[in-house]
């Protein structure tokens, strides 16, 4: 991480190795994916990478210890396991109901945009992961100014990019072969997944709001 081209590689492969792991942002991607949106993983990473740009700002301008504060935290951990239960529980109650759409020109780009944003900021853990290891990586990279910080950013943002694009077009592609029964579970699936992030995520913050009260 001595050189800009060390930044570089070392935030794509770190990102990747997050990316690979299941989470609501994969599930999210899969979902979309399967209702017939080659695009879904892109949108949802431009909306992933709009909320992560905001988040960089925040910490060159000093806000690391105000984005990692334990309050914080907890609120949003909670309030955004609420939500991936509501999704989860809006995804099963509609999962009958699923066809395998092969006409991609309909889709709404923006609802994918927004999935992106909202099942990052939903996450806790995303929050922690940049008042910590991603702060590491803005302060070395900030040694070489704002093309230090912008080449860490387009390293960890073509991870995200690369990973979920490749996802949404095997999902797509594969619809050659499978049926809308299989996609109905795949997407049960993912449904379940959310639940079961949404039921962490609001268990653990309900905890550290109970500590920091009590």
């Amino acid at each position: 991480m001595n050189t800009l081209l060390g930044i570089f590689v070392s935030s794509y492969v770190i990102a990747l190795s997050g990316a690979v792991v299941p989470g609501p942002v994969l599930s999210a991607t899969i979902s979309e994916s399967i209702k017939g949106d080659v695009w879904a993983g892109p949108m949802i990473v431009l909306g992933h990478g709009i909320l992560e740009l905001c988040l960089i700002v925040m910490l060159v301008a000093g806000f690391a210890e105000f984005i990692n504060n334990v309050r914080l935290l907890s609120m949003v951990g909670f309030a955004g396991g609420l939500y991936l239960l509501w999704l989860a529980f809006i995804m099963l109650k509609n999962v009958n109901h699923i066809q395998v759409n092969m006409n991609t020109g309909n889709t709404v780009r923006g609802g994918s945009i927004l999935s992106g944003i909202v099942t990052s900021i939903a996450n806790p853990y995303w929050i922690i992961w940049w008042a910590t290891i991603g702060l590491g990586y803005v302060i070395v990279s900030m040694k070489y100014g704002l093309i230090g910080v912008t080449i860490f950013f387009m390293g960890h943002i073509l991870a995200d990019f690369s990973w979920y694009s490749m996802v949404s077009i095997l999902i797509c592609r594969g619809k050659k072969f499978l049926s809308s029964s299989v996609y109905r579970r795949i997407y049960g699936g993912c449904a379940i997944l959310l639940g079961f992030f949404g039921f962490t995520f609001t268990v653990w913050g309900i905890k550290q709001i109970v500590e920091f009260v009590l």
